[in-house]
């Protein structure tokens, strides 16, 4: 499939900010709203840095647009500040993309949570809902992503990745996000 079959697909990139942590309390989520590679919207709240109010924070900005995608850069936010994809899934019935550069280690998430979160399972269950991960090549030049999705066939997910890889290996709508979110925090 083709870059510009992809053209007017409103897709959300969402990328947290820096943050110390044991020194920041709170970080900025960003969300931006690219319409193929076009900046339509961006917008920005504060997160709890290993709080658990990031998926009602996002929630609360996807509200305000009308969209076809979600690319998260992973699910930690702010550290342990997990965005729900299954929820996010749930309320919007939009497919959620789940974008990282390794490939997650669930035993070692699950291991730190326990041992540094008295509501590890809370935390855990996040991770217990999303689907297997698969490699996603989104140029011949880069490394691959790895990708979890929920609400759409994996072919289509990958085509689509591929599509909105233009400056790097990470889909546009999130490395845009990132650059915002990291420039303002």
């Amino acid at each position: 499939m083709s870059r510009g079959t992809f053209r007017n697909i409103w897709i959300v990139g969402v990328e947290d900010g820096s943050f110390q942590k044991g020194v920041t309390q709170r970080t900025i989520l960003t969300a931006v709203l690219l319409k193929g590679l076009k900046i339509e919207d961006v917008k920005t709240t504060r997160i709890t840095v290993d709080g658990l109010d990031a998926t009602e924070k996002l929630a609360e900005i996807l509200c305000e647009w009308k969209f076809g995608a979600v690319v998260l850069a992973g699910v930690s936010f702010a550290g342990f500040n997990l965005i729900d994809p299954a929820a996010i899934h749930k309320k919007f019935r939009k497919p959620v993309i789940v974008i990282s550069h390794t490939k997650p280690d669930n035993k070692a998430v699950k291991r730190v949570l326990q041992r540094h979160f008295k509501d590890w399972r809370i935390r855990w269950a996040v991770f217990e809902k999303l689907g297997c991960t698969r490699k996603v090549a989104s140029s011949a030049v880069e490394p691959p992503v790895y990708v979890e999705t929920l609400g759409a066939h994996p072919r289509c997910v990958s085509e689509l990745i591929r599509a909105l890889s233009v400056c790097s290996r990470v889909p546009e709508p999130v490395r845009v996000a990132r650059l915002i979110a990291r420039g303002l925090s």
